[in-house]
């Protein structure tokens, strides 16, 4: 027979399945060693450090683009005096450690504020040629690293000036929480800046003021690994855009101290997606790490391998049991009629043919016995002949018993064994990590709201009210310069447009009863009963009283801010609790899915002190288990007090705990059990059964004298040898027929001859 034909080779591979699934189920079901630390906290601080490494990166890239912005309006002007310029840019932008004013041709210094900026790197190269103007980092005498930013001052008639702003590669100003750190790390593993340890004066006892040295011991050494790391580049290191970051990141594992271990996550700045390549921030080398000290999980006892073992030791009992069944049901009658069809083809008619008990095997065994018996010269049948039972079923039924001696083993693997339910204990890590980074994103959208209004003042500079076309142009070009806006235009004192650029106007500025007067917000939200919310930034046009540039914040730029991997669902609600963006679908304003969610926003609006503060909530409801994080706007900006809330959300199935790998385990044993049945007995039934069924029927109409039809063996398994046996048996009473008929017409030929 056939290496890969017959029934053989699907019950052998049955077998060897059900060994291997039971190897694998004795491995992965509670195994005794779980990690020191759950899979679920290491890849929080990778997510944490992604987070911080966006920040960084977008705080890097703002810094540019308003300090080129700024000297694109000055430009565009008439000439302002250096001292004047630095004035307006500290009032409008409220981010750089130090700015200078120099004279290109002199190398005087013209005007200065804030940190001295040293001068001596500059230099021919940062000046002139292909890579001229763009952002240095320098570092200063106090061995601090500053982000020296450049744009040039060039008005008609006057000598060209330099204008520069320094910044630090500070951590983002975002929530750490009570023991976590981070540490921004240039090429190299140097780290140039720090946040999240306590002061050493500040510690009470010489045993805190060790374990601040082993963390601080412990950030260095996996900065450097981080930075090794993040040596490769993002885009050989995985597919653009994969794993939710486009860039390199990853997790650490550190020493341990006093039953806690040092956990770290990494991510870099340099990014794979095409459009950040351009980015200045992701053409530093910078690499952001977070790190956590957490307290070390005690491994699982040894019962968890025990339940692995047993449902391994079912599992092969079950196998056993099916196997058996298949071969006493299936492969032994199919053999004996394969024996029994090639004695009758090569014409050995002294013994009867051994019928099967039932079935399809039974049907083509008398059928058989009646050509043997033909073949011997006899018309009636023996009486000896079994008449095989043409059941429905046949050997479907068989096929059906062994599907259900394995279902009961994978039903209850898959939806029994490792079951959880709400009583699942959720670390304490996940809960704050998720209340910071729900915190983490409420800044990036508060600064971006920021960023946008001061957009529009900047852009006010440069508008002419009395001159419509001209100021269309400049909305224009704005609107061209930034995709967060839908669009621009300027209202009059009576709300009448009078140049726009974009979209039409969904709403007007200041329709709103209390929204009017110089107390008014500068951002506000309106367009209730519509299918999006309307979300409006504003400035004052100087010099022309009554008169507002708005532009309209697209609120898929305002979701894409929102969506982070492993925050689940994220949601931006208003005082109300109303939903005016999301990181998946919503409706405009719609509520909250779950009360207790609503009642989380509320309680961090709360003022606490100085204001109000973000707040996490583990909720339990029927067998899940949800993490929740509500995080309010606070902070400085014109967004800090529109009373918007960031909430997230999700499932704690889907953190890598142990209780929920278990689980998840046990379902893939029971479906890989399932795809086991529908391999295995799928192909007996495509390659047994179902031929075997047309060959009983051929057989029949054989055995009740139908010599015409010729049986074609389709494949070259037992089934086949039988079908090429039958027409073997064919072709002999075909020819034995057509013999019979020759000798009674010759003595008819001749009696008539005389």
């Amino acid at each position: 027979m056939p290496l890969l034909g017959g029934v053989r080779p699907p019950i052998a591979l049955l077998c060897l399945l059900i060994v291997a699934l039971a190897g694998l189920t004795a491995k992965v079901l509670g195994p005794a060693g779980e990690p020191v630390v759950p899979n679920a906290v290491l890849g929080s601080q990778q997510h944490f450090a992604e987070d911080g490494a966006i920040a960084l990166r977008a705080s890097i890239d703002e810094r540019v683009t308003d300090l080129n912005r700024t000297a694109a309006v000055l430009n565009a002007g008439k000439y302002t005096e250096p001292e004047r310029v630095l004035s307006d840019l500290s009032n409008t932008y409220q981010k750089w450690t130090g700015t200078t004013v120099l004279d290109l041709e002199s190398g005087k210094v013209l005007a200065a504020r804030g940190e001295t900026i040293p001068l001596g790197w500059l230099d021919k190269d940062v000046l002139t040629g292909g890579n001229a103007l763009t952002p240095r980092m320098v570092r200063l005498k106090t061995g601090d690293v500053r982000l020296m930013t450049m744009a040039l001052l060039d008005w008609k008639d006057r000598p060209q000036q330099l204008l520069i702003a320094s910044n630090s590669l500070s951590v983002p100003a975002i929530n750490l929480g009570p023991f976590r750190s981070m540490a921004v790390v240039a090429r190299g593993g140097e780290i140039l800046a720090t946040a999240g340890f306590e002061q050493a004066e500040a510690l009470n006892s010489d045993a805190e003021r060790d374990e601040l040295t082993f963390l601080q011991k412990q950030m260095s050494r996996l900065s450097e690994d981080a930075a090794e790391e993040t040596e490769e580049d993002p885009v050989s290191a995985r597919e653009p855009g994969s794993r939710g970051y486009p860039g390199v990141s990853g997790t650490l594992l550190g020493d341990s101290y006093n039953g806690r271990i040092a956990t770290a996550g990494y991510a870099s700045l340099a990014s794979a997606d095409p459009e950040q390549r351009k980015s200045v921030g992701a053409g530093l080398g910078l690499t952001v790490v977070a790190m956590l000290p957490v307290v070390q999980e005690e491994a699982a006892g040894q019962e968890r391998e025990l339940y692995g073992l047993i449902a391994a030791g079912v599992l092969v009992v079950v196998g056993l049991l099916a196997a058996a069944l298949l071969w006493r049901a299936v492969q032994r009658p199919l053999l004996a009629l394969f024996l029994e069809s090639r004695r009758l083809a090569r014409g050995d008619l002294t013994r009867p043919v051994a019928v099967p008990r039932w079935g399809e095997a039974a049907r083509v065994g008398a059928a058989l016995e009646r050509l043997r018996a033909q073949l011997a010269g006899g018309d009636v049948e023996p009486s000896t002949q079994r008449t095989g039972r043409r059941g429905r079923f046949g050997l479907r039924v068989p096929l059906a018993l062994t599907a259900f001696l394995l279902l009961l083993w994978c039903v209850p693997v898959g939806l029994l064994l490792n079951r959880t339910d709400a009583s699942v204990s959720v670390p304490s890590t996940m809960v704050n990590d998720q209340r910071d980074r729900t915190d983490l994103v409420a800044d990036r959208v508060r600064r971006a709201l920021n960023e946008a209004q001061a957009d529009l003042a900047s852009m006010t500079r440069l508008i002419d009210p009395s001159d419509a076309d001209t100021a269309s142009d400049v909305l224009s070009d704005a609107l061209r310069e930034h995709t967060r806006y839908g669009s621009l235009y300027v209202l009059d004192r009576g709300g009448e447009v009078i140049a726009r650029a974009g979209d039409e106007p969904h709403a007007g500025w200041g329709d709103d009863e209390g929204t009017k007067g110089e107390d008014a917000p500068l951002i506000r939200v309106t367009g209730e009963g519509g299918k999006k919310p309307v979300i409006q930034a504003a400035a004052a046009v100087p010099e022309h009283k009554g008169m507002t540039l708005v532009g309209e914040i697209r609120v898929e730029f305002l979701n894409s801010l929102l969506a982070r991997p492993g925050l689940g669902e994220v949601r931006v609600v208003d005082a109300k609790a109303r939903t005016i963006g999301a990181s998946d679908g919503f409706l405009a304003f719609e509520g909250l899915p779950r009360d207790s969610l609503t009642d989380l926003v509320k309680a961090g609006g709360l003022r606490v002190g100085a204001g109000p503060v973000e707040n996490g909530l583990l909720i339990r409801e029927g067998r899940s288990v949800t993490v929740a994080a509500a995080a309010p706007f606070s902070g400085g900006g014109v967004a800090s007090d529109i009373g918007w809330t960031v909430v997230s959300w999700q499932n704690a199935k889907h953190f890598e705990i142990a209780a929920y790998e278990r689980e998840d385990r046990s379902v893939l044993a029971g479906m890989l059990g399932l795809a086991l049945i529908v391999v295995c007995l799928g192909w007996i039934h495509l390659v047994v059964v179902r031929p075997l069924r047309a060959l009983a029927s051929s057989a029949e109409k054989l055995a009740e004298g139908d010599l015409k039809t010729v049986l074609y063996p389709r494949y070259h398994d037992e089934v086949g040898a039988v079908v090429r046996s039958l027409e073997l048996v064919r072709q002999q009473l075909q020819a034995r027929r057509q013999n019979q008929a020759r000798r009674s017409a010759e003595p008819r030929l001749g009696a008539g001859g005389r």
